[in-house]
């Protein structure tokens, strides 16, 4: 087993002064024996302070977020997609008037189907990061969730290239299924949709989740790196975020990609950001690549506890 110097005390420097109360309430719930009312009076700073705040405060009157070069679609779905993830209350005041606004202003192109933002538009990658983000802001879209499974492949998951291309994509499948998932999650147990991720979770499963079926070698060598923002782009710690996210017990096909989240873990005991998908942001993202993250660290920490067990990460800490 690996041994880590304790030069940082990792579960301390996400709950610090200096982190984001996006990140400081989600490591409250999963980390630490943070009472429920801590939890919730930190997850209730969000909207008021750090990225979840930055980013309420970037949209548009017509609903819209908006950057100078960019079509309106993609700024306004990678902010949505990032202000799911800091876990804004859909209650909030501050975030239902932002979503109200959205879905009364926005509107996809005329060209992908002229739909409001829940309605999605033409390409599944997209589509399943609408539906995350629709579902979890009380705006769940079961016409989106239909297409989406309309859309499955015969080998389980989805591509944004069919049916030009019959296989699918590691980039579109992990997408659709953080849609799905959210989608169940705000409406109630679907038997179609619980079996339709089930497939896709088989599709990723089977390649152990990031090698190739036919030959076994690292599909591609992204898959290893861990970003956020995530946009659309698959790796490793998304996909066990997601089985995380999702319940799934542990697999002996996750075995080899939770081997590349402990192998990635830095002396000091945190663990770096690799790569950022944060252009089409309507503001610089305060994480760089290559420095100590904790939106990666908060992920990598949380799906160790889940498949490494509980007492994982204390066992970590206490070695010298």
């Amino acid at each position: 087993m690996p041994r880590y110097h304790r030069d940082v005390n990792t579960i301390d420097w996400l709950l610090d002064t200096h982190a984001d109360p996006a990140i400081r309430w989600q490591a409250m719930r999963d980390l630490t024996d943070a009472s429920s009312d801590a939890v919730a009076a930190e997850r209730a700073r969000v909207p008021h302070e750090g990225i979840g705040a930055r980013l309420l405060a970037c949209q548009g009157m017509d609903g819209a977020w908006h950057k100078d070069g960019v079509a309106d679609w993609l700024p306004t779905l990678v902010s949505m997609q990032l202000l799911r993830l800091t876990g804004a209350d859909p209650a909030d005041p501050l975030v239902r008037s932002a979503i109200d606004r959205l879905q009364a202003g926005f509107r996809w192109a005329e060209h992908l189907g002229g739909r409001p933002f829940s309605g999605g538009e033409t390409e599944p990658c997209i589509n399943g990061n609408v539906l995350a983000a629709s579902a979890y802001f009380g705006h769940p879209s079961p016409d989106l969730a239909q297409r989406l499974l309309r859309e499955q492949l015969e080998d389980g998951g989805w591509n944004c290239e069919a049916p030009k291309s019959s296989r699918s994509s590691f980039h579109s499948t992990i997408c659709v299924l953080e849609g799905l998932l959210e989608y169940e999650q705000a409406t109630g147990s679907s038997p179609p949709i619980a079996a339709a991720r089930r497939r896709g979770e088989e599709y990723l499963l089977k390649r152990s989740l990031f090698r190739r079926l036919s030959t076994g070698e690292v599909a591609l060598p992204g898959f290893l790196n861990f970003a956020f923002p995530p946009r659309y782009c698959y790796d490793v710690l998304r996909a066990l975020d997601y089985f995380r996210s999702a319940g799934v017990l542990s697999d002996p096909r996750m075995h080899q990609a939770v081997s590349v989240i402990e192998s990635k873990r830095q002396p000091d005991g945190r663990w770096h950001l690799d790569d950022t998908h944060n252009e089409a942001l309507p503001f610089l993202f305060v994480e760089q690549a290559g420095e100590p993250s904790r939106w990666i660290t908060l992920n990598a920490l949380r799906i160790l506890r889940r498949y490494r067990g509980k007492e994982h990460e204390r066992e970590k800490e206490l070695q010298a």
